[in-house]
């Protein structure tokens, strides 16, 4: 299966999309700028799991949101009725607006779309309702926790806090594509002029259950991801939410908002090939399709961030499709996983807000841990330390397990018609 965007009613042009605010809870940094500068750093994330007990496991890194205080953003909701995940997301959305210089009475009076990517919805919560009914049986499950599992409020969530009513408010669980599934939603959205505004974005919290069942697949590195690297020996789990704004151009220039980047187009495409392996073919055709939605040839684009899970078939799968699409000569190609791990669901919105920094600042983040490119993945990964860029054309990777593939293309804003 494959999806492109909807065409737009004859005699109407299209709009154009833009992203004008971020927001972020990482491992390597709360905020836009805070992001920033953990990408342009190369900052690591790892560190030992204290979300829930790790006893019993030879070894337990992740990548965890430190110093997060949801009250400081959640004002108009009661933080305790919120799972983790929720958390991130309905921050994540106000201080994506808030970076917009939007108002909320703004938004009130505006149509809009919320859409928010999960893997594992409020499987931390889930984790917690097991273990006490485990421990002391089904009456011990506290109802105030089990009120939060619904993964519908990741996105309706956002809604009640900011107060919005005029708009639709869906989670979509593509797991660890699911943040590129929710930003092409939104562009169609945008651009066909359905809404005037889109909140779109990921969010996944760390949690006992998506860790064991890496763990069991034997995927989980026993310190840090190395994406690419000869010796690499898997991903870490790691949370936290990227939430964008996307608007038309033209209510960007009408508002003087500053301009991350635009949204040139996308591609999705589902084979059902295998549970957990990606395949090749299938990820090659995804980004074709998003570069003809695009309207960009595979030379003018200037870096891939990849999915680059570090595990042994990702990293050799998605560089062989890179190399049948681009040829012998790829541009640099980086994992951003080395440094956040792996978000789930929150990973190619986070990638994404990370592409558009780095076209706004001028640099490719690096892909850090790496020692020495395994010979099967023959790509420049930008090893360690960024690199200053001139970057117009970027393309946003998203693999996720059952062949759910996505790849967003974002590009530089410079005031003139493409």
């Amino acid at each position: 299966m494959a999806i492109a965007s909807p065409v737009v009613a004859a005699g109407t042009a299209p709009k154009r999309v833009v992203l004008t605010g971020f927001g972020v809870f990482s491992s390597i940094g709360i905020g836009a700028e805070e992001f920033a500068e953990g990408l342009r750093a190369g900052r690591s994330g790892a560190q030992p799991i204290t979300m829930f007990d790790t006893e019993g496991f030879a070894h337990a890194n992740g990548c965890e949101v430190a110093g997060f205080e949801p009250e400081k953003w959640i004002t108009n909701t009661p933080v305790r009725e919120l799972g983790r995940a929720t958390r991130f997301a309905t921050a994540a959305a106000r201080m994506a607006v808030q970076d917009a210089g939007f108002t909320e009475d703004e938004l009130r009076g505006q149509r809009g779309l919320i859409s928010i990517g999960t893997t594992d919805g409020e499987s931390y919560e889930l984790d917690q309702l097991v273990a006490s009914e485990l421990s002391d049986g089904p009456a011990a499950m506290e109802p105030v926790v089990t009120g939060r599992i619904n993964a519908q409020r990741l996105s309706v969530a956002i809604a009640r806090e900011l107060g919005l009513t005029d708009v639709e408010a869906c989670t979509i669980a593509t797991a660890c594509s699911a943040g590129n599934y929710s930003i092409g939603y939104g562009f169609d959205m945008v651009r066909t002029g359905e809404v005037d505004f889109a909140l779109c974005g990921g969010a996944d919290a760390i949690c006992r259950k998506t860790f064991t069942g890496f763990y069991r697949l034997g995927t989980i590195a026993p310190d840090v991801c190395r994406p690419f690297d000869v010796d690499r020996k898997g991903i870490l789990t790691g949370e936290g939410s990227g939430v964008l704004v996307l608007e038309s151009l033209e209510s960007a220039l009408a508002r003087g908002a500053r301009i991350y980047a635009e949204v040139l187009g996308y591609g999705l495409n589902c084979d059902a090939y295998h549970q957990v392996a990606p395949n090749q073919e299938s990820v090659a055709r995804c980004m074709a399709l998003a570069q003809e939605n695009a309207g960009v040839k595979p030379h003018e684009i200037d870096l891939i961030s990849a999915h680059g899970t570090g595990t042994k078939a990702n990293d050799i799968t998605e560089t062989r499709a890179i190399r049948s699409v681009f040829g012998d000569t790829p541009p640099r190609t980086v994992s951003l996983k080395s440094m956040l791990g792996h978000t789930m669901g929150a990973a190619s919105a986070l990638a994404a807000i990370a592409c558009s920094l780095a076209i706004t600042h001028g640099f490719i983040p690096p892909t850090i841990n790496h020692r020495r490119t395994d010979p099967e993945c023959e790509i420049d990964c930008v090893p360690n330390h960024a690199v200053e860029a001139d970057l117009r054309i970027v393309q946003n990777n998203g693999l996720a397990f059952g062949g759910n593939n996505s790849v967003v293309i974002l590009g530089k804003y410079t005031g003139q018609d493409r």
